[in-house]
């Protein structure tokens, strides 16, 4: 028991993907008054009650957050994203506002969600942009409704269970009830108990995380079927290896010669590399929203 307890700050830092550590400076670069949102509420999807939040006008862009965070993890681009988008964030299953349930976690089964949860809102189509994750369950979205998503933006996500550096898998193999004790201390923690509908569950929260994680997964064949656009960003120190973001980028179609002099072989999907940027700082940095918002916006035309 001391050696997991001792290890809990480790793996909470090797979710997979699937977390963001909120540190004092991320705070720090938090707006001092959070942006009201003007619709919020929940959806029932599948079994899960899921808390959303709409923000601004314009085209509808929905955002997933990382694991054991929830929608606050964006708050520094936000306002940025919602002052030319309608923005539908969404906390996942068992984070922020949206309770556990009864129901396994599982990528995928959130994929489903999310597209029960966009017909609920009433949107036929989105663009969607997602988060380690969220970025998980995007892509999971695409893959499984592709007739909902128009574009898609996924930041520091991998296609499959090798795209992280491998240390880190026994790491996250290790995540579960017994840690939570030890985690009570994390930023992690205080944020979850401050809004989830039932703070008690954090410890089956961490045990469905580790279940979750621990299952292999590699989903390459249907990267390859994505009609795209599609844009990969990731932090030159993340948590996934680059060799893995440049096969993602070579699976979406992207990589295989040069563009030519007038663009005339240039993919329609993206790959971008943020300087000084790791895993755990992606949903906070400041170039983020600068990077995407062309993309998604359909600039340049090609």
């Amino acid at each position: 028991m001391a050696r997991t307890q001792a290890a809990a700050p480790t793996i909470a830092l090797g979710l997979a993907g699937m977390t963001l550590i909120t540190t004092s400076e991320a705070v720090a670069q938090r707006p001092a008054a959070p942006l009201k949102p003007v619709r919020a509420g929940y959806a029932p999807a599948n079994g899960i009650n899921y808390y959303y939040e709409i923000h601004g006008r314009g085209a509808p862009l929905l955002l997933l957050h990382g694991g054991l965070g929830s929608i606050e993890m964006f708050e520094p681009g936000l306002p940025a994203l919602a002052q030319g988008r309608q923005v539908i964030a969404v906390d996942l299953q068992g984070h922020g506002r949206t309770p556990l349930g009864d129901r396994p976690m599982s990528v995928p089964a959130m994929g489903d969600d999310m597209a029960v949860v966009l017909k609920q809102l009433g949107y036929d189509t989105v663009d969607v942009l997602g988060y380690s994750m969220g970025g998980g369950v995007a892509l999971r979205l695409a893959i499984q409704h592709p007739e909902v998503v128009r574009r898609l933006v996924l930041v520091s996500t991998p296609y499959a269970q090798d795209g992280f550096y491998p240390e880190m898998l026994p790491l996250q193999a290790q995540l579960g009830a017994a840690m939570a004790d030890v985690m009570k201390e994390t930023p992690m923690y205080r944020s979850y108990v401050a809004v989830a509908p039932r703070p008690q569950d954090f410890p089956r929260l961490l045990d469905r995380m580790g279940e979750m994680m621990r299952a292999p997964y590699d989903w390459s064949e249907d990267v390859k079927k994505l009609k795209g656009p599609v844009m990969l960003v990731y932090g030159d120190a993340d948590m996934i290896r680059p060799e893995h973001m440049v096969q993602f980028y070579k699976l979406l179609g992207g990589g295989q010669r040069d563009a030519g002099w007038q663009r005339e072989h240039m993919s329609r999907n993206r790959l971008a590399v943020l300087p000084n940027v790791t895993h755990y700082e992606m949903s906070m940095a400041p170039a983020l929203v600068p990077t995407v918002l062309p993309f998604l916006n359909g600039e340049p035309k090609h």
